[in-house]
């Protein structure tokens, strides 16, 4: 009881900054007259003030985006403490996880926890997300189950982004950014009113990072990025009552990641046990340890991949005469198609290794070369909604529509080298049709009091094609084929209560539904055996959650408050693990039920008309409740020798004598209790000057984190803490604005993923050589790992 004093005195100090209205990192701009702007958001697919929205939501508009310097959606989650992400070997093993909930290393047959809607239209792959942020002028974080409005892959949560509105007289904006550790962007962008029926916006963007481990091979640097945007917003209305509004886009984007770096590794270790290839000949010039940051591949790793698409939307405003006078018709048409090359060195060296491995049967390969992979995804999507939105005035508002949304995804791969021993090829395809209608409403029953409720019936087909290879140099040939279908018909709902106790006072209480489909693991470990077996449930939630939204000091102050609980059932979670040649891959389980639940405080409050203050806090238990066959972590043996399973792995003859282990009661990976933020904005006026200053910073801190399913001790990330500051000037006609940055200040180290492997097939020594438990850890450093400094010109003309 004593020991918890500590953690408990953090979390009340931090809620009780928050309720005083440090508050959210992004809730509202400054506004002339010394107060907060009214925030405007679109969660409930109509527009409304953030503060009358019932529901937690955090708001990152373009200000906040700009002083935070966010390029792409991997920044994110320093400025949102309900968002983690965890990273695969490439964007199509990225997951973003919302309240502690992600389904980890997304196959194409698995959908995501968490939606990506741009402007209306949602993503038909997670990956897709991970590119740069171009154009962006609002990004909400929707928590909690969203399936009533947004259906498919929301069950946890949703991040809606808008891009920047037209209108306005035309103006052109350039900026350009620049680091000491070899990051730049340069981005332009230009429109307004063409005439007083159209409107049109251009822009463009290209990025660059060269990364944060270093290649010995090469020369050159690894988990980094470079990438390309161009997108458009047109806006036309031929008629009073016709507004259409049109966004292509295109992006190309490269991400050479995501490498880990040896941390540690026991002595007397053998690469495959050959005794030709101990680490001093395949990690030469690698110095291992807690600060290691090279590597030797001469094979890349990570993705580059491009999509291009567009957006159509419609919007027909009925007259005052009808019968629907005040309402709007909608429909948002799209089509989209990205597509990724990725690719992964398997072997973590530029050795020629293959003559020092052995064949199954003992024999040698009479090969060279050493171990990759490469492969590809593709995926195309179509969409079409129709909406139907009541004026915002009357005591009843609603929206009601139809969806309709089509993906269709492949993916192949190709493990080399070219032998059998270590090679696989396989392709698959799913795809997924969904057809739904929805509906939600307020109601205000009385002057103070609104009831809201919300209904979504969806029926989904799906279903997936599976190809195995024979693999080269053997001639290609199909060797297994496996295909299934299935439907799923499922219903979500929503119901809560809002009460106004004045008009800067709002409390409510809401209950909802969420809803993912079937899935199927369709990766390099499908079997005949897996095709037999029924695809993965459909994953369910329930949610509560209590709410209060405050203004305060005649709206220099707001803040809000959530307390929430959500059970889900059959949560789809995917485990990794590396095998006995050493590459990465997932296994993907329904675990039997997890609870999410917490406590979250955002806010902010203008001190002065020169100082806004703001931050966040979220408090977020996300636990196991049923999943009696977990995976084993290992640990060295008495002997020394070998490994063995962890404490709790026993072999279960329920489960075919493998060892598992009962995880209720555990936490989720990548699931952090503690997350907070802090910071703020001081705007220096100089009258005799054309310009005036500004000084800005934050801190986030963030609790220890376990990055394994299987509840490694060893994988687990000490508590941090990141400082960031920035200074500049900014032209009093908004001509220009300068910005120095340092970030890290602290130049503190942390970790995004960890890694350990005992005993495994790649670095154990075993007979004919003298047996030895050889044990490895990786780290990834992010892309903040140690102090920066930045430049930033901003150009308005």
């Amino acid at each position: 009881m004593h020991s918890n004093q500590p953690k408990v005195r953090r979390i009340t100090a931090a809620v009780s900054l928050a309720l005083l209205g440090y508050g959210s990192a992004v809730m509202a701009q400054q506004a002339d007259n010394g107060k907060l702007e009214s925030v405007i958001v679109t969660a409930n697919k109509r527009a409304q003030n953030l503060q009358d929205v019932p529901a937690s939501i955090t708001v990152l508009n373009d200000a906040v985006l700009q002083r935070a310097n966010v390029r792409d959606l991997e920044d994110v989650p320093a400025l949102s403490p309900a968002l983690t992400l965890s990273y695969g070997t490439q964007p199509g093993n990225f997951s973003i996880n919302m309240r502690g909930i992600g389904t980890f290393s997304l196959g194409i047959g698995v959908e995501a926890d968490v939606a990506v809607i741009v402007d209306d239209v949602p993503l038909g792959m997670q990956a897709g997300a991970f590119k740069d942020l171009a154009d962006v002028g609002r990004i909400e974080v929707l928590k909690g189950p969203q399936s009533t409005l947004f259906g498919k892959s929301s069950i946890a949560g949703a991040i809606n982004i808008t891009t920047k509105p037209l209108g306005g007289p035309w103006k052109t904006n350039a900026t350009t950014y620049v680091t000491n550790d070899h990051e730049w962007r340069a981005g332009f962008s230009t429109g307004g009113s063409v005439s007083d029926t159209l409107r049109v916006r251009l822009a463009a963007s290209k990025t660059s990072f060269d990364g944060t481990l270093n290649n010995l091979t090469t020369g050159k640097k690894l988990n980094g990025s470079k990438g390309d945007n161009l997108s458009g917003k047109l806006e036309w209305q031929p008629l009073d009552q016709l507004t259409l509004t049109l966004t292509p886009h295109y992006n190309r984007t490269e991400k050479f990641c995501c490498s880990t770096a040896f941390t540690a590794m026991s002595p007397g270790a053998l690469y495959r046990n050959a005794p030709q290839l101990p680490p001093s000949v395949v990690l030469s010039g690698i110095t291992v340890g807690p600060d290691n940051r090279d590597v030797r591949n001469d094979y890349p790793t990570g993705g580059k991949f491009h999509d291009a698409g567009t957006g159509v939307k419609l919007d027909w405003a009925f007259d005052d005469n009808g019968p629907l006078k005040g309402h709007t018709l909608t429909s948002i048409s799209s089509y989209s198609k990205y597509h990724m090359d990725d690719y992964q060195d398997n072997d973590n060296t530029d050795v020629d290794i293959l003559p020092f491995l052995l064949l199954p049967n003992g024999q040698p390969t009479g090969m060279h070369g050493g171990l990759y992979q490469y492969g590809y995804f593709d995926v195309k999507s179509t969409t079409q909604e129709f909406r139907l939105t009541s004026p915002d005035k009357g005591a009843l508002r609603y929206v009601a529509g139809l969806w309709y949304g089509k993906n269709n995804l492949t993916r192949e791969l190709t493990k080399a080298p070219l032998i059998q021993a270590y090679g696989t090829a396989y392709g698959a395809d799913a795809w997924n049709t969904s057809k739904a209608i929805y509906g939600q409403g307020t109601w205000d029953f009385r002057a103070d009091t609104s009831l809201i409720a919300g209904a979504r019936y969806n029926d989904e087909d799906t279903g997936y094609n599976f190809r195995r290879y024979t693999v080269p140099p053997q001639a290609h040939a199909l060797t297994e084929f496996y295909t299934k279908s299935d439907t799923d018909k499922s219903s979500t709902y929503k119901l809560g209560l809002e009460h106004r106790l004045n008009k800067d006072t709002m409390l409510y209480a809401m209950a909802s539904t969420g809803h993912k489909g079937k899935a199927y693991d369709l990766t390099s470990g499908f079997t005949a055996a897996t095709a037999k077996l029924p695809a993965v449930a459909p994953e369910t939630a329930t949610s509560y959650e209590l709410g209060w939204k405050q203004s305060l000091l005649d709206n220099r102050a707001m803040f809000s408050v959530a307390l929430f609980r959500t059970n889900f059932k059959h949560f789809q979670q995917s485990s990794s693990f590396f095998d006995d040649d050493g590459t990465f891959r997932t296994g993907l389980n329904s675990i039997g039920g997890l609870r999410t639940q917490g406590l979250e405080v955002e806010g902010s409050v203008r001190v002065t008309r020169e100082l806004q203050l703001n931050g966040s806090f979220a408090y977020t238990e996300a636990t196991i409740q049923e999943f009696e066959n977990g995976p084993c972590y290992n640990v060295v043996n008495a002997a020394g020798t070998g490994s063995t399973p962890g404490p709790g792995c026993a072999q279960n003859p329920k489960y075919n004598n493998t060892f598992v282990q009962n995880l209720a009661g555990k936490t989720l990976p990548n699931a952090p209790k503690i997350k907070v933020n802090l910071g703020g904005q001081y705007d220096l006026m100089l009258p005799s000057q054309s310009f005036n200053g500004f000084i800005a910073g934050n801190t986030r801190y963030q609790s220890r984190t376990q990055f394994s399913l299987s509840q490694d001790p060893t994988t687990i990330q000490g508590a941090y803490s990141i400082t960031n500051l920035s200074l500049g000037v900014k032209d009093k006609q908004d001509r220009y604005k300068v910005t120095l940055l340092v970030n890290n200040l602290f130049d503190k180290r942390y970790a995004t993923g960890l890694n350990n492997a005992i005993a495994n097939g790649t670095w154990s020594p075993k007979a004919p050589n003298t047996p030895i438990a050889v044990n490895t850890t990786e780290w990834m450093p992010p892309r903040d790992f140690q102090r920066y400094f930045g430049a930033r010109l901003d150009v308005t003309f």
